[in-house]
């Protein structure tokens, strides 16, 4: 199981999608820090800054988007040159092999996503110590389940990176930003929902978006683990040549 976790952060750390996903990771930072200078004395909207820099953008744009990127192509990798065979054929239980996948994705997509939500925080509002242990969680669980979904649709299909794209925009996007019962089916919406529920005085802006801190916890823990089991389920019953 180590030498599939190593190899697969070998895999996903090419230059090219490491520098994509740590340019995603800067943008609402940088956004932040032209906020902040341009905000004056009067200082920075909390309303603002949460819905468009954390909502709209960190939560709803770059976490699905990086773990996305990296998340499809932990097996999509192997499925395009045939060496998906070599992992199959290795003295290791298939779900080994998937808990490598996804430790690997989890370890590329996590520390980004953190550091790009803390930064971004604290260039806001200062350190306000549990507004950002409210925003570490919400995160680690959104990257968590967003890893077990698209590592799923890695093994389901070769056109996986297309297929997540239009869900995130069509489901969690556009139909969540509409309906709000959607947040009980939506990683963004238990993102969100944690982070309220954790802190519901610095996620203040969030009131009547988001579902119940238990609802968000149970669905984020059931999502994860759920497709954790179908990406195991696949990888067992597909037909490997």
């Amino acid at each position: 199981m180590r030498e599939v976790y190593r190899l697969s952060l070998r895999q996903l750390t090419g230059p090219v999608r490491l520098g994509l996903i740590l340019l995603l990771g800067v943008l609402p930072v940088g956004l932040a820090v032209v906020l902040v200078w341009t905000s004056g004395e009067e200082g920075i909207e909390r309303d603002d800054f949460v819905s468009v820099l954390l909502n709209a953008l960190l939560v709803a744009g770059v976490m699905p988007v990086v773990t996305m990127t990296l998340a499809t192509a932990a097996f999509g990798n192997e499925l395009e040159d045939g060496t998906l065979a070599n992992l199959a054929l290795m003295p290791l239980a298939r779900w080994r092999i998937v808990l490598a996948k996804l430790l690997a994705v989890f370890t590329m997509a996590g520390p980004v996503i953190i550091a790009s939500g803390v930064a971004t925080y604290i260039l806001g509002f200062g350190f306000e110590v549990r507004a950002l242990l409210s925003l570490v969680v919400g995160l680690l669980l959104g990257v968590a389940a967003y890893t077990a979904v698209f590592t799923w649709l890695g093994l389901m299909t070769g056109r996986a990176l297309a297929v997540s794209l239009l869900y995130v925009v069509l489901w969690e996007g556009v139909t969540g930003s509409l309906i709000t019962g959607v947040g009980y089916l939506s990683v963004r919406g238990y993102a969100l929902a944690v982070m309220h529920g954790l802190d519901s005085t610095a996620f203040e802006p969030l009131d009547g978006q988001v579902i119940g801190l238990p609802a968000a916890l149970a669905g984020a823990v059931l999502v994860t683990a759920a497709f954790c089991g179908l990406g195991v389920r696949r990888l067992i019953r597909m037909d490997i040549p």
